[in-house]
């Protein structure tokens, strides 16, 4: 794989994860579901509120 060929698949690869994760809001949105993530080390629960 060339230069190019790296860089389009990662271009691809950052586009599919930002993808997921606007389908995984919206669901939890739609859901009224709670979403954890790590934010600055920290473990938090997000209300679907919060979104």
């Amino acid at each position: 794989m060339n230069e190019f060929e790296v860089a389009e698949m990662q271009r691809k690869i950052d586009e599919g994860i930002f993808l997921a994760q606007e389908r995984l809001v919206k669901r939890a949105k739609h859901d009224n579901l709670t979403l954890v993530i790590v934010r600055n080390g920290q473990v938090v629960e997000i209300p679907a509120e919060e979104l």
